[in-house]
């Protein structure tokens, strides 16, 4: 008779990522994984058997998923643009519990850069959240190369606010980010009627 479940998939694998979130990759050791879950390094390597790199790997396609469909979807999807972009400012708030968590795509890409175990997967995502922003803002009036970079600024303060807002103590960046991303169609002032 198999042994039960100690712990549902989707449960740890939000434990598993907030434990990468607060430590990074190379930081998040074996026993701390465990410690984070609840469970004994046995059940996770018998739940993961490629160990720590499945564990990371399985926590970045759960957070692809979610972000797949709660903010790319979204933004590629019809509607008024600024409903689209308010949208994904409710989904990053919730993701990135209103900026008190780190970036996982940030820490499973910093240490290993184009070449590690992860960079395809995060290099697809990062592109295809930067297309979903780019299609909306064009759909706000921009044009084509305006949109382009519009995205790649806003994926940078993203970022930049998530930096901010853990070495300062405050998620006040990232609520200003939020704030900023939910009025930027109204400011282009080129939306469609």
């Amino acid at each position: 008779m198999a042994r039960p479940v100690l712990i549902e998939d989707d449960a740890l694998l939000a434990k598993l990522s907030r434990a990468f979130r607060e430590v990074g990759y190379d930081g998040a050791t074996v026993a701390i994984l465990a410690s984070a879950t609840g469970l004994k390094k046995a059940s996770l390597y018998h739940r993961f058997p490629g160990g720590k790199e499945q564990m990371a790997r399985d926590v970045l396609s759960a957070a692809e998923a979610w972000l797949q469909a709660r903010v790319i979807a979204v933004l590629r999807a019809q509607g008024r643009p600024q409903d689209r972009v308010a949208a994904m400012a409710d989904a990053l708030d919730s993701f990135y519990s209103g900026g008190k968590q780190s970036c996982l795509v940030n820490v499973l890409s910093a240490d290993f850069g184009t070449t590690g175990p992860f960079s395809d997967q995060v290099r697809r995502l990062v592109r295809d959240l930067s297309e979903a922003i780019s299609l909306v803002m064009q759909d706000a009036g921009m044009g084509a190369q305006d949109a382009d970079l519009m995205a790649e600024q806003l994926l940078c303060e993203l970022q930049g606010s998530l930096v901010l807002s853990r070495v300062l103590g405050t998620t006040r960046p990232f609520e200003n980010f939020l704030l900023r991303l939910r009025d930027l169609p109204e400011q282009a002032g080129r939306l469609r009627p």
